[in-house]
């Protein structure tokens, strides 16, 4: 539509890197975090808040629905199956409330030196106003758990779930949700004291404003870009007073939101598709960023896939595919780290992996996304840490447990662990890097 190719390419910035070595060889800054991530309602168990209401009341309808597709027999054969009614309610999920400590040794044996986990609100607060002690202190010894093993903390106070007393008085469509989040951070940042450095205030915003209140799958489903609007100021306005809030009790505290990216391809050479991959980006890297620009010591990014973007915002998943579905693309980590250096702040990657049952794809993924990571690196990109998602298989939201995201199975009948073989792959490669750091 009058512009050539070049010059299209050069206007969006959408050139892809070009091929790249992907072994990892070169030595990461001494200092780097190398460890994997859990969020409490997908693998603790035994939790009461807005999703698990959801669970309950949509578990017949999604089993219902699988079975209208067609799924690899492998995948017929986890336990549960996507086709059970038992895939979509959370449960006792991997029972990591009771069984931190053991899933702390694994992630000690496997190299690690970081770990991100997450508080569940409706465990610390049930009820308005009135916190629960024994959660608090259960979640202060899950730090002393982390500290005795080395493992560097990193805590996010956000991640999805609500207690059940606040979605009744609107959720986080609730003109006071900044007020209630804001006594949540001040009791929890109090009661584990100064003994955290690196806070998440809240996990991927942008993905659940787009699943819960745009296409509407998701609790409180809701289809308005009003109320999605609304709540993404009311999401920033929490951060910004969460971002205060953990300063003035911890000064040197690291602090910083997670936001979900994606490497975004326009799917047709045409200016159309060019600039519905740039609304694609502006969505997913800049417009949360901007509502919070002054209150971020680091930039928190969580990369999966890639996608394929047609006018006027159909988003497709091509090429290599994970269980899951989502596009395979390890090239276009370099590609955000790159564009995400110009803001000229610390980068972590709190989130990367991919569902795969077989393990048949994991090991290579792992080294690839490595290796682009570090090319990005020695680029400029100020990154220093890697969160593998997951440590453990878990309750994957609307999905429930058959994808398998975890460097470790777990058998949900009698919770035991095992450790998957492209978790050593990793292991290998934190060792090389760190006995050369």
């Amino acid at each position: 539509m009058g512009l050539s190719t070049p010059a299209l390419e050069a206007l969006c910035g959408n050139k892809p890197p070009k091929s790249y070595n992907k072994t990892v060889h070169s030595s990461f800054l001494k200092g780097f975090f190398f460890g994997a991530a859990t969020s409490a309602h997908q693998v603790e168990g035994g939790n009461r808040n807005d999703w698990t209401e959801w669970e309950v009341g949509n578990a017949d309808r999604l089993a219902a629905e699988a079975k209208k597709r067609s799924w690899p027999e492998f995948l017929l054969k986890n336990d549960p199956s996507p086709l059970q009614k038992e895939n979509y309610i959370s449960g006792k999920a991997c029972d990591h409330y009771n069984r931190f400590e053991e899933d702390f040794d694994i992630a000690k044996k496997l190299g690690h030196n970081a770990h991100r986990f997450s508080i569940e609100w409706s465990r610390v607060e049930p009820l308005e106003g009135r916190f629960n002690e024994k959660e608090l202190e259960h979640y202060r010894n899950v730090v002393h758990a982390l500290r005795k093993r080395n493992l560097e903390p990193f805590v996010t106070l956000w991640h999805w779930t609500i207690p059940l007393w606040l979605k009744n008085k609107g959720g986080l469509e609730s003109s006071e949700f900044q007020i209630y989040f804001s006594r949540y951070a001040e009791k929890v940042v109090g009661a584990l004291g100064t003994d955290i450095t690196f806070w998440i205030t809240l996990n991927e915003p942008n993905a659940l404003v787009r699943r819960a209140y745009i296409e509407g799958d998701w609790p409180p489903c809701k289809r308005s870009f009003l109320s999605a609007f609304r709540v993404l100021l009311y999401l920033a306005r929490a951060h910004r007073a969460a971002y205060q809030i953990i300063h003035k009790h911890i000064p040197r505290a690291q602090v910083g939101w997670s936001s979900a990216v994606r490497y975004f391809k326009p799917a047709r050479k045409n200016v159309l598709d060019y600039l519905s991959t740039m609304t694609a980006r502006f969505w997913s890297e800049k417009f949360f960023l901007l509502l919070t620009r002054n209150e971020n010591d680091y930039l928190a990014i969580q990369y999966y896939r890639k996608g394929e973007v047609q006018f006027p915002l159909r988003i497709t998943d091509t090429g290599d595919l994970s269980d899951i579905g989502w596009a395979i693309h390890p090239e276009g980590l370099h590609f955000i780290l790159k564009r995400l250096s110009r803001y000229k702040k610390p980068i972590y990657i709190t989130e990367n992996g991919l569902a795969d049952a077989r393990d048949a794809q994991r090991g290579e993924f792992i080294r690839n996304h490595l290796a682009w990571m570090k090319k990005a690196m020695d680029e400029g990109a100020d990154v220093r840490g890697y969160f593998h998602w997951s440590l453990l298989d878990n309750f994957e939201w609307s999905s429930g447990f058959w994808p398998r995201f975890g460097l470790v199975e777990v058998n949900y009948k009698t919770f035991k662990r095992k450790i998957r073989p492209s978790a050593l792959v990793y292991k290998s490669i934190i060792e090389k890097d760190l006995s050369s750091s």
